[in-house]
């Protein structure tokens, strides 16, 4: 017997249809469309690009939550993400002991550490400012994810 097509899937695929354009690629349906990604693009540069508001510091993971930060103890939010260098999320467990070039911002109630990104060589030679100070001073260039002084 033959399968008719509801109009909830036909209006789904209508909404598909007219959501494309907005999203800036082709969007794909069944398996093979959750399998494609843009080979060339994850390895030029990060999906989620470094947020400008990220501060560059030298880290050294020990048991989580615990950190050394720049010489500072310190301790990972517990909303810490961690992003490894090709923009996965890392678990701190798997980083203890390990020291790190990141890119990090910080929780602004508790001062903790919120976000962190692990740096590739290439990411940890660009210049990045350190401090507050340096980030209101230089000049953020988003199109090169590169700062420069004035």
């Amino acid at each position: 017997m033959p399968r008719c097509h509801s109009p909830r899937r036909s209006a789904l695929g209508t909404l598909l249809a007219l959501a494309t354009p907005l999203l800036g690629a082709p969007l794909m349906t069944g398996s093979a469309g959750l399998l494609a990604s843009p080979p060339a693009f994850a390895q030029t540069a990060r999906p989620v690009p470094i947020s400008p508001m990220s501060l560059r510091g030298e880290a050294t993971f020990g048991a989580p939550p615990e950190l050394q930060l720049n010489g500072q103890v310190t301790r990972l939010s517990p909303a810490a993400r961690i992003r490894g260098t090709s923009n996965t999320l890392v678990m701190s467990a798997t980083l203890a002991g390990q020291s790190w070039v990141i890119n990090y911002t910080l929780d602004g109630l508790t001062g903790t550490v919120l976000d962190v990104w692990l740096l590739t060589p290439e990411e940890a030679s660009r210049r990045w400012p350190k401090t507050r100070e340096e980030a209101t001073t230089w000049t953020f260039d988003p199109i090169t994810q590169s700062w420069s002084k004035p």
